[in-house]
């Protein structure tokens, strides 16, 4: 029993001292540049109006628009940049009208977001990392 408490304490103090250092995970901004698309798609009755698209505090608005699509044209995101977003502000003819937004990076579909409803307003985020 003396042999086992003696070890034991050497043991868990090593397991320990691996574990505090092991690699931790990356959660910091990008390193490299992105290209980020934004699209809306609304179903057949809605009228897209506006649209707030960009990355942190690079923002950009589309207003005056119509139709029941729309695709925000590429933008090339720095490296370090934390986050890519858009807002997009809509109507709808009734209660089932739907507006769909969505946040692509680097050619993939990284967020999704959706409203219903006669004022429609879709939020979709990204993080780059």
């Amino acid at each position: 029993m003396k042999l086992f408490k003696k070890l034991l304490f050497p043991l868990l103090a090593v397991m320990f001292l691996f574990a505090a250092c092991s690699k931790d995970k990356n959660d910091g901004p990008s390193s490299t540049s992105h290209k980020v698309i934004f699209k809306a798609i609304g179903s057949s009755d809605v009228q897209i109006s506006t649209a707030v698209y960009g990355y942190d505090t690079e923002l950009t608005t589309a207003s005056a628009l119509s139709g029941t699509s729309w695709t925000s044209p590429e933008i090339t995101v720095p490296a370090g940049a934390l986050m890519a977003q858009a807002v997009i502000s809509a109507t709808g003819t009734n209660v089932n009208s739907s507006l769909k937004v969505e946040v692509w990076v680097d050619g993939v579909k990284k967020d999704e977001a959706s409203s219903t409803g006669t004022a429609l307003s879709a939020h979709g985020t990204a993080r780059l990392k």
